[in-house]
């Protein structure tokens, strides 16, 4: 039975889902063989009720972007017969939404390699349906990716389960054995390049899709760039280094993320490292920003924010925090700056992210712009006026 911690590492981008090298501060992780060393691994995602919404963060993730699998359909009744790309982006990709597994399945023509447990809900657990639907997937020859907090290769029915059907489950967040954490160490100074968080006014509000857009960015026009995935999505996307911080114990955060981030920079070494943010500074439920400031003490911060959502994610009760309020915070906690803001265009015309866009640069003197519907050289800007020097190596590789 596999078992595998959510420390991701590789010289180059993982491909064909074989084992990744290991080193003495990131622990391998081996990826059941699809029988072919030059086909991806096919995968169908689990979503249902949630495609396109916050808790199906994980499934909107794959569909945009995914390294480690192609993404055949997504599951979710109360969508079924659309586009995946017309729901998320209003871009056609082909990858059709279907209505429960067996239609999945007979879309397929084949039994995919994986099926991915799409969702994150804020139990972190399976439901008592969900538990027969991934048992249902494991009978038919999948292998399981599973990114709760709930590691279902210690729960004994799919521990059985597995064993007969001869396939294996990937418990993404599982955390490395104690005796193999890191404690923070200060070697984060060795990391010469600048360091950039994508952080947040709430969970949930499209770090991740940021970080992974600025990092093709930069790589676009030759600033070779690497991203630290810290949560279970970004390490399921092919994230190449990362680890799931919510699952660590807290004693060891820092020092896990600090120990990816100068592995990172040792072994590729980039001219800008971006680390993926979670959750939000200023947010009780959450502490997970903190240990990011402090395990990779970024020389900059990219601030994400929704200016048409009026409540926290999950918490109805608790307004959100505007961005001058949560910059303030965050550049007192840590010696960094905010070197611009990005918009999560949830219920918002175009129109409006236009305005929004003019309204937060006037008030914060900062650049703005929105990963998703503006052009991506607006990021690059941003990243270049914060740290000139990467001037020269964009046009030394152009």
């Amino acid at each position: 039975m596999l078992i595998v911690p959510p420390v991701v590492s590789s010289t180059a981008p993982e491909t064909n889902l074989k084992s990744v090298a290991k080193n003495d501060a990131l622990r391998s992780v081996s990826f059941p063989s699809t029988g072919d060393e030059n086909r991806a691994a096919t995968a169908i995602v689990y979503c249902e009720a949630n495609f396109g919404d916050i808790d199906g963060k994980t499934a909107n993730g794959l569909i945009r972007r995914s390294e480690k699998y192609k993404i055949l359909s997504v599951i979710d009744s109360e969508k079924a017969g659309l586009d995946t790309g017309m729901v998320l982006d209003n871009k056609p990709n082909a990858i059709p939404i279907c209505r429960n597994l067996a239609d999945a399945l007979a879309q397929a023509g084949a039994v995919p390699d994986f099926f991915i447990f799409g969702m994150a809900p804020s139990s972190g657990m399976l439901s008592k349906h969900e538990r027969g639907l991934v048992l249902e997937a494991i009978s038919h020859g999948m292998n399981i990716v599973n990114g709760l907090h709930e590691f279902l290769n210690d729960d004994p029915v799919f521990a059985a389960a597995c064993l007969a059907s001869n396939v294996e489950i990937i418990d993404v967040r599982r955390p490395r054995d104690k005796k193999d954490l890191h404690l923070f160490s200060g070697r984060i100074a060795e990391v010469t390049c600048p360091v950039i968080a994508v952080l947040g006014t709430d969970c949930a509000i499209g770090k991740r899709t940021t970080a992974n857009i600025l990092t093709s960015a930069l790589n676009d026009v030759g600033i070779k760039t690497l991203m630290i995935g810290t949560g279970q999505t970004g390490l399921i996307q092919g994230a190449r280094y990362g680890v799931a911080l919510d699952a660590v114990p807290s004693q060891f955060c820092a020092g896990e993320l600090e120990a990816t981030v100068v592995k990172a920079f040792e072994i590729e070494s980039p001219a800008v490292i971006v680390v993926e943010g979670q959750g939000a500074l200023s947010h009780p439920a959450f502490s997970s920003t903190s240990f990011i400031l402090r395990g990779c003490c970024p020389n900059g911060v990219v601030l994400q924010h929704a200016p048409r959502r009026g409540k926290r994610c999950d918490f109805d009760k608790m307004p959100m925090p505007t961005p001058a309020s949560e910059i303030n915070l965050i550049e007192t906690f840590a010696e960094t700056k905010i070197i611009g803001l990005t918009l999560n265009h949830e219920q918002m015309s175009d129109l409006e992210v236009s305005s929004a866009i003019t309204q937060y640069e006037q008030e914060l003197g900062i650049p703005v712009t929105d990963a998703l519907t503006r052009p991506t050289e607006r990021l690059v800007e941003m990243v270049l006026a914060a740290f000139p020097t990467l001037k020269g190596r964009r046009a030394a590789n152009a």
